[in-house]
């Protein structure tokens, strides 16, 4: 299969994608109001400049492509209080018509659990609850299959995974991150199709490794230089994934196994810890 690059600096149209049968529903919020005001993970710098404009030229590029490969996109309307509401990947987990708002560990982004909950609700989801437990949304569980891959260990608690297998219905597999650079599942682990991921090994402790290795036998394993550009930070609908730039090797190993890839920049927005999976949260349907 092919690869296609679109540059960051040239306002260039999304890139014809392959085909895929099933359309997907994803939420994003533009970055209108991007900074990084503290540091809650290591990518975080507040010392740092950003362009605001670079970051949303880069965020346009990522929602015109999924638009482009037939999916629909529902924005939310930022928030200048709250800079990391671009990340809507943390914002919920959203199955049918129920949604499960996170509870975030730190106090920067505790405000954001109540917009998106109305959000969602204004989207017309009919069940939305917030989760007891410490649990930062998608960026955590990814629907794999018939099954959510859950990251514990950085953000997530390790009782969240029950309370989502529980309010879904839906078996949950924890995993434990080790690595406080991927302090979220989505970091370090791409789900590509429903039984193909790939990751960088290292980000996980060894009975979690077992687990990915047992689960995905033909899994793509990343180098800790791809993980450390934020290049699992993929979006994928099946057929056609969505990554950063830079990086041949995972990117022709994802060709490999069939995959359409697409590279978009996000470097602006990495500065906040972000990739193009962190600004996207998929409505999955039931």
């Amino acid at each position: 299969m092919s690869s296609t690059v679109v540059d960051p600096a040239v306002d260039a149209q999304p890139a014809t994608p392959a085909s895929t049968d099933v359309a997907r529903r994803y939420v994003m919020c533009p970055p209108t109001f991007f900074a990084v005001r503290y540091r809650i993970n290591p990518w975080m710098e507040p010392d740092e400049p950003v362009d605001v404009d670079r970051a949303v030229r880069q965020w346009r590029r990522l929602r015109d492509q999924l638009v482009s490969q037939g999916h629909a996109v529902d924005v939310m309307t930022p928030d200048p209080d709250l800079p990391d509401l671009v990340f809507t990947a943390n914002g919920g987990i959203v199955v049918g018509d129920r949604a499960l708002v996170p509870r975030f560990r730190h106090a920067e982004r505790q405000d954001e659990s109540a917009v998106y909950a109305r959000a969602l609700r204004d989207l017309g989801i009919e069940h939305v609850e917030q989760a007891r437990c410490t649990n930062e949304g998608e960026g955590d569980f990814l629907l794999t299959g018939n099954r959510f891959l859950a990251g514990t260990g950085q953000r997530s608690d390790p009782d969240a995974p029950a309370e989502v297998a529980d309010f879904f219905g839906i078996d949950v597999v924890p995993l434990t991150l080790v690595d406080p650079r991927f302090y979220h599942l989505d970091t370090a682990l791409a789900r590509l199709r429903p039984d193909l991921v790939a990751y960088w090994p290292g980000a996980f402790d060894a009975p979690s490794l077992g687990v990915l290795r047992d689960l995905f036998p033909d899994a793509i394993e990343a180098t800790e230089d791809d993980a450390a550009e934020l290049a699992l930070n993929m979006v994928s609908d099946g057929a056609t994934v969505i990554m950063a730039p830079g990086r041949p090797e995972l990117c022709a190993a994802i060709a490999d196994r069939g995959l359409h890839v697409v590279e978009i920049a996000t470097d602006e927005l990495r500065k906040s810890g972000g990739g193009a999976k962190c600004c996207v949260l998929e409505h999955h349907r039931r």
